[in-house]
């Protein structure tokens, strides 16, 4: 939140769309504060554009908005779960409109290593862990979400490449504001 706050002052205004949203922080206060959000979870057996318990049902490999729909896309530990994120961050993009953001935390595990995958998906859809099995919690999943991949710092230029977008990592670590964690980097993908 400190982040959308600091670049883009006017978030109240802008049209925000926020995929896997929590039940805490700063999914709350969009949620609650920001006049044209939309809240989208993956139900994969419901049809996708649809509501299902209260939230828009989206795949965000193929998303069914339309073409410059937001100022700010937001995903909070989401795209360590993506099978084919360039997918992911390209239909992410798409959605944007330009000088649209997307703000977002994903855990930074390889930092001193590139990118590795670490699962890929079986024909049924189930995971195919290429390591030792890891998942998440998924406040729409109970038995949660395989982690798919174990990002490093090259995830800039990989977004960079499949998107055009401009990228910047910004560390954050500022105790008067509670922040300080392992994995606190924030990701932001501007479109141009």
């Amino acid at each position: 939140m400190h982040v959308i706050i600091t670049k883009y002052p006017n978030w109240k205004d802008l049209q925000i769309h926020e995929s896997s949203p929590g039940n805490r922080g700063h999914s709350v206060t969009l949620k609650a504060q920001a006049k044209n959000y939309i809240a989208s979870q993956y139900f994969p057996n419901e049809p996708f554009g649809s509501s299902v318990k209260g939230f828009r049902n989206e795949d965000l490999e193929n998303q069914t908005f339309k073409s410059n729909s937001f100022d700010l896309v937001v995903t909070s530990d989401v795209m360590e779960h993506i099978y084919e994120p360039e997918k992911a961050f390209r239909e992410i993009h798409r959605t944007l409109k330009p000088g649209g953001a997307h703000i977002f935390s994903v855990p930074i595990i390889n930092k001193h290593k590139p990118t590795q995958r670490w699962a890929a998906k079986n024909p049924d859809g189930s995971p195919h862990f290429l390591f030792e099995p890891e998942w998440h919690g998924n406040p729409a999943d109970a038995k949660g979400s395989p982690v798919t991949f174990h990002w490093g710092y090259d995830i800039k230029n990989f977004i960079e490449k499949h998107t055009g977008a401009v990228c910047e990592i910004i560390y954050l670590d500022d105790l008067s504001k509670g922040i300080r964690a392992e994995y606190i980097e924030i990701v932001i993908a501007k479109k141009i």
